[in-house]
Order: C-alpha cells, then sequence, then structure tokens
C-alpha cells in the first residue's frame, strides 16, 4: 500500500515528551515526586512507553525507505542513527564516571557507585574503560541507550520483514520475547560476568510492536484495527492493574494467586512475574494495553496541541538531546541527594530545576533546526 501524506500527529511527540519527563523523574531515586511518575499506577513505567515510542517514530522515520524501491544508502539510515547514539551515550558515560571521580570520596558517594555499576570503572578504568564505550559495560539510570542503538542496528532488516511480513515478524518477535524469558537468555557483559538489564531479546517486542504501528500509520491504516470490546477490556486492565499496584491487599492477594498458579500449572515466571529487566508478561500487557486504550482516547489529540502539549510535544520532537541531558542531570540529582540527605525542598528544586533545563535544551534545539531550514531555503 502507497505512502499516505498527512498532516503531523502531535500525540506520540507528546507522549514521548511525557515519557522522558517521567523518566527524569525516576531517574532520582527517592523524591517526593516520584510517586506521581506513571509506575505507581501500573505494571509498567516510562521505559516501556518510550522504547514502544522509539520503535513507531522508526516505523514513522525509515519506513517509507522499505515501502518503495529506495537506494541502499537511505534504507541503512537506522545505522547512522544509531552512530550518533553512540556518540551521545558514550561522552555522558564519561562525564558521569567523571563525576564520581570528583566526588569519591564522600561515603555516601562511594556506596553509590557501588550501586551504579561505577565503582569497578573506578577501580581499574583501563579494563573498563573500553568496555563502556563498546557498551558492554553500563551503568545502572544510563543503560537504555545501548538497548536503542542495538535495536537501530537491527532496524533494517526489522523494517524489511515488517513491510513483507507483518504478521509473521510479529510472531517471530513474540516467540524470542517468550523464548528469551523461559530460558533466561540474556546478552552478556564485559569484563564482569552479568547481562545487560534491558535484555534486547526481550524488548525487542515492544520496538517491533512499535515499527509496525509506525509503518500501518505511515500507511493511514492501524495495525491493530478498533473493537469496541478490545477497547473495554483494555481500560479495565489498566484499571486493575493500577488498583493492584496502589492497594497493598489486592497486590498481595494477587501476587499469591500468580504464585499459586506458577506452582500448581507450572507457568513459567515470564507469564507471572514482573521482572523489568526481561520484561515479563504482566508489564508487556500493561504498556499494550495502554498504547491501544490511548489510541483510540478522543481527548488526547486536542491535549497533545495544546499549549501545554506543545511544550511537552517539543520535548519528544528532540528527545536525543533531552535524554541525553537528562541522564547527567538526574545523576547530578542522584549525588546531590546522596550528600545532603532526605528534603522535600531538595527534591522539589532538583526536579524543578532540572525540567527547566531540559525544557530550554528542547526549545534551543527546535530554533537551531528552524534556523537551519531557514538557512537551506534561502
Amino acid at each position: 500500500m502507497p505512502e499516505l501524506k498527512k498532516p503531523r500527529d502531535h500525540r506520540i511527540d507528546f507522549l514521548r515528551g511525557l515519557a522522558l519527563v517521567m523518566i527524569f523523574i525516576n531517574h532520582i531515586p527517592g523524591t517526593f515526586w516520584e510517586n506521581f511518575t506513571s509506575r505507581n499506577f501500573g505494571f509498567s513505567d516510562a521505559a516501556e512507553g518510550f522504547v514502544l515510542m522509539s520503535g513507531i517514530a522508526t516505523g514513522l522515520a525509515f519506513g517509507p525507505a522499505y515501502m518503495a524501491a529506495a537506494p541502499m544508502v537511505a534504507r541503512l539510515r537506522p545505522w547512522r542513527r544509531s552512530l550518533v547514539l553512540w556518540a551521545v551515550h558514550v561522552p555522558c558515560c564519561l562525564l558521569i564516571l567523571a563525576l564520581f571521580a570528583a566526588l569519591i570520596g564522600d561515603p555516601a558517594v562511594a556506596k553509590m557507585a557501588a550501586a551504579r555499576n561505577i565503582a569497578p570503572v573506578l577501580q581499574d578504568p583501563w579494563s573498563y574503560v573500553p568496555s563502556v564505550t563498546v557498551l558492554m559495560h553500563q551503568f545502572a539510570y544510563a543503560d537504555i541507550l545501548p538497548l536503542y542503538i542495538l535495536l537501530l542496528l537491527a532496524a533494517p532488516g526489522v523494517l524489511l520483514l515488517a513491510v513483507r511480513w507483518p504478521r509473521a515478524l510479529m510472531l517471530g518477535s513474540l516467540i524470542m520475547w517468550f523464548a528469551a524469558g523461559f530460558w533466561f537468555i540474556r546478552l552478556p557483559t564485559y569484563p564482569q560476568p552479568n547481562a545487560w538489564f534491558f535484555n534486547p531479546f526481550s524488548w525487542q517486542v515492544l520496538f517491533v510492536a512499535g515499527v509496525l504501528t509506525g509503518l500501518a500509520t505511515r500507511q493511514g491504516r492501524r495495525f491493530l484495527p478498533y473493537h469496541k470490546w478490545a477497547v473495554v477490556l483494555a481500560w479495565g486492565f489498566l484499571i486493575m492493574a493500577a488498583i493492584w499496584v496502589q492497594v497493598p491487599a489486592v497486590a498481595k492477594a494477587g501476587g499469591h494467586a500468580l504464585w499459586q498458579l506458577k506452582q500448581w500449572f507450572g507457568l513459567p515466571s515470564v507469564l507471572v512475574a514482573f521482572d523489568k529487566g526481561m520484561l515479563h508478561l504482566p508489564r508487556l500487557l500493561h504498556i499494550l494495553a495502554l498504547a491501544y486504550a490511548l489510541s483510540y482516547l478522543p481527548v488526547l489529540k486536542p491535549i497533545a496541541s495544546s499549549g501545554f502539549g506543545a511544550v511537552l510535544a517539543r520535548l519528544g520532537r528532540h528527545s536525543l538531546p533531552v535524554f541525553a541531558t537528562g541522564t547527567v542531570l538526574a545523576y547530578v540529582g542522584q549525588l546531590t541527594k546522596a550528600m545532603a540527605g532526605p528534603s522535600l525542598l531538595l527534591d522539589t528544586l532538583l526536579i524543578g530545576l532540572g525540567l527547566c533545563v531540559l525544557f530550554a535544551v528542547a526549545r534551543l534545539r527546535e530554533g537551531q533546526k528552524q534556523s537551519a531550514a531557514i538557512a537551506r531555503t534561502a
């Protein structure tokens, strides 16, 4: 089916901007404000949403080259994007490392360095820094870009299959997700014999679902068509999940019920547990139900196009510089809290000032792009 030209849908940019805000807040753990992010109202959190929307953006941006007879250089644009992400990720990690090296004399900082997987690099930089640069050693709270880089490296193959055999691709992706969770197949790290926290073999299922959604949008259709019963079921699941995580008695009873399913029927953990790194089924179902429900929520489009929505959409349009800046600022916030101790005022200042910087970065980047566009047409 040929690509259809449509006005830009600001909902994806808006939701991606909202996810970036929540990721920044969640990456300064222990603040009062993290009680209001999405992870407190369901099984998944902003990370799942960000990966899903990254897949949608990949389908929208790179899909046309695979729906037409485009040259190979156009089809390999995801690889160029992955190189850009790598060129951003490595300096961010080195800057975080420098922050810890400067403050390691503080006992709270030393404790955090061990918890965040940074201490080994400080102790043996000649062994670990090369591993950091090739994504084989990762810092906690700075480990989602390596996943995205790997997914973009696989994107040309994913896009090719998505255009030719979309259902077979989705089925194969689900099989890979299940196999990774069932046999605990993970990508190893080095020099430490651990594994990537965001397991690519599991998280690829969200990226693939996003790519298929983005391609369908490019063609003027929906990958999952509207069914009233499906929308009702999705909202019902979301409400149940919100009650589950907010009411301890419900969470205890639900957790016990899942444990009994595992004990009595031998269901694997991938179907009944909540592991984030392996993207177990409750988390996967939650983010897919949320995406499906929001896609048919009439009020979302006017909100995304409003003045408030436009501010968040700007964050989403410039997600890479915003995310990179937020990653470093979040570590500054973590270190500040570790040395200063708990304080609602400090929490508010760290979150408020950090968000102001992120909005400023997005605005600056948008101005730069607009100036470049004017220069090209002059």
